[in-house]
């Protein structure tokens, strides 16, 4: 495995690198590390010693990348049944940085790295910058948060790592983050595309214009978004707007990444990550081209190693075009999101496509569900654009509610609002009112 990896490693240039190696060059290094990791989370993680066991599999029955499909999975349950270091393959003092998602639905899930790992992830942080169009001479602008979420520090590391100039305003403070922009003048802005349209609506708001700002790039993640939206950040900043993938149970940012001169799907990082579709429902593995979950294995992770974790993103792997790797199409929807109205099944980034199609509306949205009567009633409160007049608002919200249930075909109760709060991280598109006992 070391051999083959020094080969490709990015030291030799990218022409060498890994990135441009053969499939058959790939799928074999992909293989030899998929052997280790299984081991070591088989001998190292009580939980995967006993779900191995209790289906009669072994690691040593991992001849071939297929093998994978025997391997039982790992979801976000897991990681908060075994709350706090249950998962875990090395002891505390190998541990050189913890973080954790929030918790709002429940216990957080905890997450831990050593140096190794933390050294891979901002290796591949880099690797993702530098696919989206950053350079080594750039100034970049932080506005992940920083903290136990993984955006801030996955990405502050990353842009190091790179070589470039690391500018860790985190996330909100708007005004401070337009003064900063104006005074230190970045090359390139990193944060989730709703914050970033919050910062365009309040430089325009402010009679700046967005497209004089020194900003050539930006790399967005963290949340699904559309075309459209990428459309209104390029147009309204004069930017390339490239997409970054990744999940904190997984690593972090990093994890797959759009290449800014195709903007054709993620660019997933193959020789530390196994990517499968599988059926959502069935969870039987499914073919390349073919829309599904995604379900990712870990390669390289020493803390914590992560078997077929389901990602309960919905999208498909397509063939590499930049790069040799496989690609993600873009992830709009999860299959955890889904809402189901009345026997139709739906997801708010169907909504979502809908509201970019009306210029007197912005793609900021949420979807509300709650009772009425014996009945879920779904309410999608909608922004309306700063220059929309009230005619304007009152023809979006007709025309809206009839695209919706001639092509979704659901009713929902259309409300255009001058503001939707969305926060200033990650975008909650989804909100559920309902009693509990209900759903």
């Amino acid at each position: 495995m070391t051999a083959i990896f020094d080969i490709f490693s990015d030291n030799h240039g990218p022409q060498m690198g890994i990135e441009y190696a053969s499939r058959d060059e790939i799928i074999a290094l992909q293989t030899q590390r998929a052997k280790n990791e299984l081991r070591h989370a088989y001998y190292n993680v009580p939980h995967y010693r006993r779900k191995f066991d209790e289906i009669g599999v072994h690691p040593d029955d991992f001849k071939e990348l297929s093998d994978m499909a025997k391997f039982p999975f790992t979801d976000k349950s897991t990681l908060r049944a075994e709350y706090p270091f249950g998962m875990f393959a090395v002891g505390q003092h190998q541990i050189a940085r913890i973080h954790a998602s929030s918790g709002t639905t429940g216990r957080p899930t905890v997450v831990g790295y050593t140096h190794n790992d933390i050294k891979i992830w901002s290796e591949l942080v880099a690797r993702s910058f530098r696919a989206g169009g950053l350079r080594p001479s750039d100034k970049v602008q932080v506005t992940f948060g920083y903290g136990l979420f993984t955006g801030g520090l996955g990405a502050h590391y990353g842009v190091e790592e790179l070589g470039a100039t690391a500018i860790p305003t985190s996330g909100g403070q708007t005004e401070r983050q337009i003064q900063l922009m104006q005074d230190f003048k970045p090359d390139a802005i990193l944060g989730t595309p709703s914050y970033m349209l919050t910062l365009l609506d309040r430089m325009k708001k402010e009679g700046m214009d967005p497209r004089e700002t020194s900003l050539r790039v930006g790399v967005f993640g963290a949340e699904p978004w559309t075309q459209g939206m990428r459309h209104e950040l390029e147009e309204g900043f004069g930017i390339d707007a490239t997409d970054i993938y990744g999940l904190s149970e997984v690593m972090g940012p990093g994890v797959a990444q759009e290449c800014v001169e195709t903007k054709d799907g993620l660019t997933v990082w193959e020789d530390h990550f196994y990517p499968e579709i599988v059926h959502p429902e069935t969870l039987e593995p499914l073919p390349d081209g073919e829309y599904g979950e995604l379900v990712i294995t870990t390669l390289t992770k020493e803390a914590l190693p992560i078997i077929r974790y389901r990602t309960h993103d919905l999208t498909r792997i397509l063939p590499g075009t930049a790069r040799s790797m496989r690609r993600l199409d873009r992830i709009t929807a999860r299959n955890d999101d889904m809402i189901i109205l009345r026997g139709v099944n739906c997801f708010p980034s169907q909504f979502e496509e809908i509201i970019t199609e009306d210029h007197r509306l912005r793609p900021r949205y949420q979807c509300v569900l709650s009772k009425k009567g014996r009945m879920d009633h779904l309410t999608l409160l909608v922004e309306r654009d700063p220059q929309a007049t009230e005619k304007d608002v009152e023809d979006s919200t007709d025309w809206l509610g009839k695209q919706i249930k001639q092509r979704i075909g659901v009713t929902v109760e259309v409300l255009v609002q001058d503001q939707v709060n969305s926060g200033d991280g990650k975008a909650k598109r989804l909100v559920d009112n309902r009693p509990k006992d209900d759903h």
